[in-house]
Protein backbone atom coordinates (compact mmCIF):
# COMPACT_ATOMS: atom_id res chain seq x y z
CA UNK A 1 0.00 0.00 0.00
CA UNK A 2 1.38 3.43 -0.95
CA UNK A 3 1.96 6.14 1.65
CA UNK A 4 2.25 9.89 1.49
CA UNK A 5 5.82 11.09 2.00
CA UNK A 6 5.86 14.32 3.97
CA UNK A 7 9.24 15.91 4.78
CA UNK A 8 9.91 16.45 8.48
CA UNK A 9 11.56 19.56 9.89
CA UNK A 10 14.71 17.51 10.45
CA UNK A 11 14.80 16.45 6.79
CA UNK A 12 14.35 20.04 5.60
CA UNK A 13 17.22 21.12 7.85
CA UNK A 14 19.38 18.32 6.41
CA UNK A 15 18.54 19.40 2.86
CA UNK A 16 19.50 22.97 3.60
CA UNK A 17 22.77 21.84 5.19
CA UNK A 18 23.63 19.76 2.11
CA UNK A 19 23.01 22.67 -0.24
CA UNK A 20 24.87 25.11 2.00
CA UNK A 21 27.83 22.72 1.96
CA UNK A 22 27.96 23.03 -1.82
CA UNK A 23 26.37 19.74 -2.84
CA UNK A 24 24.45 20.05 -6.11
CA UNK A 25 20.71 19.53 -6.27
CA UNK A 26 20.96 16.40 -8.50
CA UNK A 27 23.26 14.73 -5.92
CA UNK A 28 20.92 15.61 -3.06
CA UNK A 29 17.92 14.25 -4.95
CA UNK A 30 19.82 11.06 -5.74
CA UNK A 31 20.63 10.56 -2.05
CA UNK A 32 16.99 11.02 -1.09
CA UNK A 33 15.78 8.56 -3.70
CA UNK A 34 18.40 6.03 -2.57
CA UNK A 35 16.90 6.23 0.92
CA UNK A 36 13.38 5.47 -0.34
CA UNK A 37 11.88 8.82 -1.35
CA UNK A 38 9.98 8.93 -4.62
CA UNK A 39 11.36 11.35 -7.24
CA UNK A 40 8.30 13.61 -7.00
CA UNK A 41 8.35 13.76 -3.18
CA UNK A 42 12.10 14.41 -3.15
CA UNK A 43 11.77 17.26 -5.65
CA UNK A 44 8.88 18.82 -3.73
CA UNK A 45 10.85 18.70 -0.47
CA UNK A 46 13.86 20.29 -2.16
CA UNK A 47 11.65 22.98 -3.66
CA UNK A 48 10.50 23.94 -0.14
CA UNK A 49 14.12 24.45 0.93
CA UNK A 50 15.24 26.41 -2.13
CA UNK A 51 12.30 28.77 -1.67
CA UNK A 52 13.27 29.47 1.97
CA UNK A 53 14.21 33.13 2.59
CA UNK A 54 17.87 33.79 3.22
CA UNK A 55 19.58 31.26 0.97
CA UNK A 56 20.18 30.62 -2.69
CA UNK A 57 19.58 27.29 -4.36
CA UNK A 58 23.21 26.83 -5.33
CA UNK A 59 24.91 27.58 -2.04
CA UNK A 60 24.92 29.52 1.24
CA UNK A 61 23.26 32.89 1.47
CA UNK A 62 25.38 35.99 1.55
CA UNK A 63 24.89 38.30 4.55
CA UNK A 64 21.64 40.24 4.09
CA UNK A 65 20.60 38.22 1.03
CA UNK A 66 16.84 37.93 0.55
CA UNK A 67 14.74 35.03 -0.71
CA UNK A 68 16.05 32.94 -3.57
CA UNK A 69 15.04 34.29 -6.95
CA UNK A 70 15.32 32.22 -10.14
CA UNK A 71 17.86 33.35 -12.70
CA UNK A 72 16.54 35.83 -15.25
CA UNK A 73 15.00 34.11 -18.24
CA UNK A 74 12.12 34.22 -20.72
CA UNK A 75 8.69 34.88 -19.26
CA UNK A 76 5.21 36.13 -20.06
CA UNK A 77 4.74 39.43 -18.26
CA UNK A 78 1.12 39.57 -17.20
CA UNK A 79 0.11 43.22 -17.26
CA UNK A 80 -3.12 42.24 -18.99
CA UNK A 81 -4.85 39.04 -20.04
CA UNK A 82 -4.60 40.24 -23.66
CA UNK A 83 -1.06 40.45 -25.04
CA UNK A 84 -0.10 42.48 -28.11
CA UNK A 85 2.38 40.42 -30.15
CA UNK A 86 2.85 42.94 -32.94
CA UNK A 87 1.10 41.13 -35.77
CA UNK A 88 -1.73 39.74 -33.62
CA UNK A 89 -3.04 39.53 -30.06
CA UNK A 90 -3.19 36.49 -27.79
CA UNK A 91 -5.06 35.79 -24.57
CA UNK A 92 -3.74 34.37 -21.31
CA UNK A 93 -6.04 31.58 -20.14
CA UNK A 94 -4.12 30.41 -17.07
CA UNK A 95 -0.85 31.15 -15.26
CA UNK A 96 1.01 29.43 -12.42
CA UNK A 97 3.97 30.88 -10.55
CA UNK A 98 5.43 27.58 -9.26
CA UNK A 99 6.06 25.92 -11.59
CA UNK A 100 6.04 28.83 -14.02
CA UNK A 101 3.43 27.71 -16.55
CA UNK A 102 1.34 29.99 -18.78
CA UNK A 103 -1.40 28.84 -21.15
CA UNK A 104 -1.98 31.07 -24.19
CA UNK A 105 -4.97 31.18 -26.54
CA UNK A 106 -4.69 32.37 -30.14
CA UNK A 107 -0.92 32.26 -30.65
CA UNK A 108 -1.47 30.65 -34.07
CA UNK A 109 -4.28 30.87 -36.64
CA UNK A 110 -5.84 27.75 -38.17
CA UNK A 111 -4.14 28.49 -41.48
CA UNK A 112 -0.74 28.82 -39.80
CA UNK A 113 -1.24 25.51 -38.01
CA UNK A 114 -2.10 23.80 -41.30
CA UNK A 115 0.90 25.34 -43.06
CA UNK A 116 3.31 24.10 -40.38
CA UNK A 117 1.86 20.59 -40.59
CA UNK A 118 1.91 20.45 -44.39
CA UNK A 119 5.47 21.76 -44.54
CA UNK A 120 6.62 19.10 -42.09
CA UNK A 121 4.92 16.00 -43.51
CA UNK A 122 7.57 15.11 -46.08
CA UNK A 123 10.45 15.62 -43.63
CA UNK A 124 9.45 13.51 -40.63
CA UNK A 125 11.66 10.90 -39.00
CA UNK A 126 11.54 9.10 -35.66
CA UNK A 127 12.11 11.55 -32.78
CA UNK A 128 15.30 11.20 -30.77
CA UNK A 129 16.48 11.95 -27.24
CA UNK A 130 19.93 13.17 -26.15
CA UNK A 131 22.23 10.28 -25.21
CA UNK A 132 23.71 10.71 -21.72
CA UNK A 133 27.21 9.48 -22.49
CA UNK A 134 28.07 11.66 -25.50
CA UNK A 135 25.22 14.04 -26.32
CA UNK A 136 24.37 12.34 -29.61
CA UNK A 137 20.77 11.76 -30.65
CA UNK A 138 19.26 8.32 -30.20
CA UNK A 139 15.86 6.70 -30.64
CA UNK A 140 14.40 5.82 -27.24
CA UNK A 141 11.31 3.90 -26.19
CA UNK A 142 10.28 6.80 -23.92
CA UNK A 143 9.65 9.02 -26.97
CA UNK A 144 7.57 7.55 -29.77
CA UNK A 145 6.69 10.54 -31.95
CA UNK A 146 8.13 11.50 -35.33
CA UNK A 147 9.39 14.98 -36.10
CA UNK A 148 11.52 17.47 -38.01
CA UNK A 149 13.16 20.87 -37.47
CA UNK A 150 12.62 24.12 -39.32
CA UNK A 151 15.73 26.29 -39.43
CA UNK A 152 15.50 29.72 -37.82
CA UNK A 153 13.82 32.07 -40.29
CA UNK A 154 13.49 29.26 -42.86
CA UNK A 155 10.18 30.57 -44.22
CA UNK A 156 8.23 33.82 -43.81
CA UNK A 157 5.82 31.99 -41.50
CA UNK A 158 8.65 30.67 -39.30
CA UNK A 159 10.20 34.14 -39.19
CA UNK A 160 6.87 35.70 -38.17
CA UNK A 161 6.23 33.07 -35.50
CA UNK A 162 9.71 33.48 -34.04
CA UNK A 163 9.22 37.25 -33.84
CA UNK A 164 5.85 36.64 -32.15
CA UNK A 165 7.44 34.38 -29.54
CA UNK A 166 10.26 36.87 -28.93
CA UNK A 167 7.65 39.55 -28.23
CA UNK A 168 5.60 37.25 -25.99
CA UNK A 169 8.55 36.13 -23.86
CA UNK A 170 10.95 39.07 -24.03
CA UNK A 171 13.64 36.71 -25.32
CA UNK A 172 15.73 37.23 -28.50
CA UNK A 173 15.07 35.07 -31.53
CA UNK A 174 18.77 34.15 -31.63
CA UNK A 175 18.44 32.44 -28.24
CA UNK A 176 16.02 29.84 -29.57
CA UNK A 177 16.59 26.48 -31.20
CA UNK A 178 14.96 25.72 -34.51
CA UNK A 179 11.23 25.06 -34.40
CA UNK A 180 10.50 21.34 -34.08
CA UNK A 181 7.23 19.96 -35.45
CA UNK A 182 6.13 16.61 -34.01
CA UNK A 183 3.46 14.11 -35.01
CA UNK A 184 2.05 11.70 -32.43
CA UNK A 185 0.18 8.78 -33.99
CA UNK A 186 -2.40 6.81 -31.95
CA UNK A 187 -0.61 5.38 -28.90
CA UNK A 188 2.42 7.66 -29.25
CA UNK A 189 3.63 9.51 -26.17
CA UNK A 190 6.60 11.14 -24.48
CA UNK A 191 7.19 9.89 -20.96
CA UNK A 192 7.83 12.39 -18.16
CA UNK A 193 11.16 14.19 -18.49
CA UNK A 194 12.94 17.52 -18.02
CA UNK A 195 13.91 19.65 -21.02
CA UNK A 196 17.09 21.08 -19.50
CA UNK A 197 20.41 19.22 -19.68
CA UNK A 198 21.99 17.69 -16.58
CA UNK A 199 25.46 19.32 -16.48
CA UNK A 200 26.85 16.34 -14.56
CA UNK A 201 26.27 13.98 -17.49
CA UNK A 202 29.18 13.54 -19.95
CA UNK A 203 26.94 14.05 -22.94
CA UNK A 204 25.75 17.48 -21.79
CA UNK A 205 29.06 19.21 -22.50
CA UNK A 206 28.62 19.10 -26.28
CA UNK A 207 25.00 20.30 -26.30
CA UNK A 208 25.69 23.11 -23.81
CA UNK A 209 28.44 24.48 -26.06
CA UNK A 210 25.83 25.33 -28.72
CA UNK A 211 24.05 28.03 -26.72
CA UNK A 212 24.21 27.24 -23.04
CA UNK A 213 21.48 25.69 -20.97
CA UNK A 214 17.82 25.46 -21.97
CA UNK A 215 15.77 27.85 -19.84
CA UNK A 216 12.23 27.58 -21.23
CA UNK A 217 9.91 25.69 -23.56
CA UNK A 218 6.90 26.63 -25.68
CA UNK A 219 4.63 23.82 -26.89
CA UNK A 220 2.19 24.95 -29.61
CA UNK A 221 -0.77 22.75 -30.49
CA UNK A 222 -1.33 22.51 -34.25
CA UNK A 223 -4.45 20.34 -34.09
CA UNK A 224 -6.92 18.98 -31.56
CA UNK A 225 -6.66 15.18 -31.11
CA UNK A 226 -9.88 13.19 -30.90
CA UNK A 227 -8.81 11.89 -27.47
CA UNK A 228 -5.72 11.94 -25.28
CA UNK A 229 -2.43 13.70 -25.90
CA UNK A 230 -2.48 16.20 -23.02
CA UNK A 231 0.74 17.80 -21.78
CA UNK A 232 1.09 16.65 -18.18
CA UNK A 233 3.00 18.07 -15.21
CA UNK A 234 2.80 15.13 -12.77
CA UNK A 235 4.48 16.83 -9.80
CA UNK A 236 1.71 19.42 -9.56
CA UNK A 237 -1.22 17.43 -10.96
CA UNK A 238 -1.66 19.66 -14.01
CA UNK A 239 -2.89 18.54 -17.44
CA UNK A 240 -2.99 20.90 -20.41
CA UNK A 241 -5.31 19.67 -23.14
CA UNK A 242 -4.08 19.91 -26.73
CA UNK A 243 -6.31 22.45 -28.51
CA UNK A 244 -5.42 23.89 -31.91
CA UNK A 245 -3.97 27.40 -31.79
CA UNK A 246 -3.13 27.29 -28.09
CA UNK A 247 0.35 27.15 -26.57
CA UNK A 248 1.78 26.35 -23.16
CA UNK A 249 4.98 28.03 -21.96
CA UNK A 250 6.99 26.80 -18.99
CA UNK A 251 10.25 28.11 -17.57
CA UNK A 252 13.15 26.56 -15.65
CA UNK A 253 15.80 29.32 -15.54
CA UNK A 254 17.82 27.53 -12.83
CA UNK A 255 17.83 24.24 -14.81
CA UNK A 256 16.85 22.42 -11.62
CA UNK A 257 14.34 19.68 -10.75
CA UNK A 258 13.14 22.11 -8.09
CA UNK A 259 11.51 24.05 -10.95
CA UNK A 260 8.79 21.34 -10.87
CA UNK A 261 8.75 21.30 -14.69
CA UNK A 262 8.87 17.53 -15.04
CA UNK A 263 6.42 16.99 -17.88
CA UNK A 264 5.29 14.54 -20.51
CA UNK A 265 3.01 14.00 -23.46
CA UNK A 266 0.17 11.63 -22.56
CA UNK A 267 -0.60 8.85 -25.07
CA UNK A 268 -2.84 9.79 -27.97
CA UNK A 269 -5.95 7.66 -27.60
CA UNK A 270 -7.70 8.50 -30.88
CA UNK A 271 -6.71 10.46 -33.96
CA UNK A 272 -3.29 12.08 -34.06
CA UNK A 273 -1.59 15.03 -32.39
CA UNK A 274 0.62 17.66 -34.04
CA UNK A 275 2.67 20.12 -32.00
CA UNK A 276 5.42 22.64 -32.63
CA UNK A 277 8.04 23.02 -29.91
CA UNK A 278 10.45 25.90 -29.33
CA UNK A 279 13.28 25.44 -26.82
CA UNK A 280 14.91 28.60 -25.48
CA UNK A 281 18.60 28.85 -24.57
CA UNK A 282 20.64 31.07 -22.26
CA UNK A 283 22.72 32.45 -25.13
CA UNK A 284 22.71 32.52 -28.92
CA UNK A 285 22.03 29.06 -30.29
CA UNK A 286 24.49 27.94 -32.96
Amino acid sequence: MSRTQTPSAALLQWLQAQLDAGHGEPAVLEAMQASGWTPAAAQQALARVTATPGRAASGPAAPGEGPHQPAAGPDVHLGSHVIDLGDRSATVLMALDTPRVVLIEGLLTDDECEALIEGAKGRLSRSETVRDRDGAGEVHVARTSSGMFYGRGETPLIEALEARLASLLGWPVERGEGLQVLRYAPGAQYQAHHDFFDPQLPGSKAVLQRGGQRVGTVVMYLNTPEAGGATTFPEVGLQVQAVRGRAVFFAYPDASPASLTLHGGAPVLAGEKWVATKWLRQAEFR
